[in-house]
């Protein structure tokens, strides 16, 4: 089998890596450096389970090739945390309970970030479309929208945003 040379930029670490030309994405990331926090779902991208944001974008980690990745900034679920503390998505996810069995969790919540980077204030039903092509068989749902509801309103920045505003209204 083929193989490349790659870089990739992943959660704020540089990795070069030697990769058989013919793997995933995913399979590099679970397999050849044991990020085990993206997971392997359906295989075929229709469970978003594997979802990793790809220099800001997210995308299937299961139908990339990992060679066409060269030079690519990659974050997974586990790069939001900082220095072990959940980031304000992770948060949310938790205090809604939106987290069952867990195993859709890291895609749904790469997939929040995704949303949240181009629409900081999305609608219930802009937020069921982001999140279309993430399979949860266990919520249903209806924790996993509260929880990007509660991380769109807790994101940093707005409770400056919102501090300013009654600021502006007491004035």
């Amino acid at each position: 089998m083929k193989n490349a040379t790659i870089t990739l930029h992943i959660n704020g670490e540089e990795y070069k890596l030697e990769v058989a030309v013919n793997r995933t994405l995913l399979e590099v990331l679970r397999d050849q450096l044991g990020m085990t926090e993206t997971k392997y779902g359906c295989g075929t991208g229709e469970c978003g389970a594997c979802t990793v944001l790809v220099d800001d974008r997210a995308i299937n980690s299961c139908l990339a090739l990992a060679a066409t990745m060269d030079g690519k900034r990659i974050t997974t679920a586990a790069g939001f945390a900082h220095f072990g503390e959940l980031n304000h998505i992770q948060q949310a996810f938790n205090d809604e309970a939106a987290i069952q069995c867990g195993y859709c969790t890291p895609g749904m919540i790469v997939k929040t970030a995704s949303l949240l980077a181009k629409n900081p204030d999305p609608t219930e039903h802009e937020i069921r479309h982001a999140l279309e092509g993430n399979i949860c068989r266990c919520t249903g749902y209806e924790k996993i929208v509260k929880a990007v509801q509660k991380a769109a309103r807790t994101a940093p920045g707005r409770a400056v945003k919102a501090d300013t505003a009654c600021q502006e209204v007491a004035q």
